[in-house]
């Protein structure tokens, strides 16, 4: 019987073959190693993955409560060991998956901030005049801006556009979600213009699909687009609390205040279920709510 080492590698080793995003592999595996070491006595090996049972499982997480983490972050480190579990079972190494039984916290219900309209086009015409600092990357960050906020992608899918994923005669935009998951995005106005005088200066890289290059014309990185983001939203409106996602919180709050179909924007977001986009009702219910006690006279 293998140990919990050995198989912790081998299930990060099929993610990777199955083409899981680099951000992902590196959550898992932080949270695998974590795992492991928790049954790994001092001087002493891995133990064999059949001793690794659901008592054992519940006393982990009770070592996770106690270390004060927040329900967010067991609740992910869970999610890594179930799925773990679950590959093993699939694979013969085990029968039982230990981790079902295993309770799930509840999350705090917490509803998303949520940039201005203003606020959000402030940050994109001061980077398109560039009025906060002159960069040579000014045509790739702009396009960036864009298609965060114009189409209200992930961070890791707008690193994973390739060039073949664009079709702006159509004005139509490929994107490959969680679990490498398809979807057709519409890319017009200001995010279309801003791709074209992009892809006009991009550098020609041989071989390279990605059409977000760094510095060294390889693939950006999602790092490098939350360091630009947070570099942008500080020099234009002085918050550094700005990040990538908040363009994408903000692309379906402002589509939803504006009439758009609560099912359309599930499509256009590219998430697995309806409950997930509803959260963006609340924040505008918490809108209208906050003007009315504002407002009106008998509030």
């Amino acid at each position: 019987m293998p140990s919990l080492r050995e198989c912790t590698g081998d299930y990060l080793r099929e993610l990777a073959r199955r083409g899981t995003s680099a951000h992902t592999l590196r959550n898992y595996g932080s949270d695998l190693d974590q795992l492991a070491t928790f049954f790994e006595p001092p001087g002493e090996l891995s133990p064999d993955i059949a001793t690794v049972d659901t008592t054992a499982l519940r006393d982990w997480l009770a070592y996770l409560f106690d270390a004060k983490l927040t329900a967010i972050s067991v609740r992910r480190k869970l999610a890594a060991v179930r799925s773990m579990f679950k590959f093993l079972q699939q694979e013969g190494i085990i029968t039982r998956n230990p981790a079902t039984r295993l309770r799930t916290p509840k999350a705090p219900q917490r509803l998303p901030d949520v940039m201005s309209a203003e606020k959000a086009n402030h940050i994109l015409d001061a980077v398109e005049d560039g009025t906060p600092v002159e960069k040579p990357s000014r045509e790739r960050d702009l396009a960036i801006l864009e298609l965060l906020y114009g189409c209200g992608i992930r961070v890791s899918e707008l690193v994973g556009i390739d060039l073949d994923d664009l079709d702006l005669t159509q004005n139509w935009l490929r994107v490959r979600g969680k679990g490498n998951k398809e979807r057709q995005v519409p890319i017009v106005g200001r995010a279309a213009a801003a791709i074209e005088q992009y892809q006009s200066v991009r550098a020609v890289e041989p071989g390279e699909r990605a059409l977000f290059l760094n510095n060294r014309g390889r693939r950006l990185t999602d790092r490098s687009v939350r360091s630009l983001v947070k570099f942008y939203a500080l020099m234009t409106s002085g918050d550094s609390s700005v990040h990538p996602h908040s363009f994408r919180h903000a692309y379906a709050t402002h589509l939803l205040t504006d009439g758009a179909d609560l099912r359309a924007i599930q499509e256009l977001l590219g998430h697995a279920r309806l409950s997930t986009t509803q959260k963006y009702t609340h924040v505008s219910l918490a809108d209208l709510m906050a003007v009315y006690d504002k407002a009106h006279p008998k509030a």
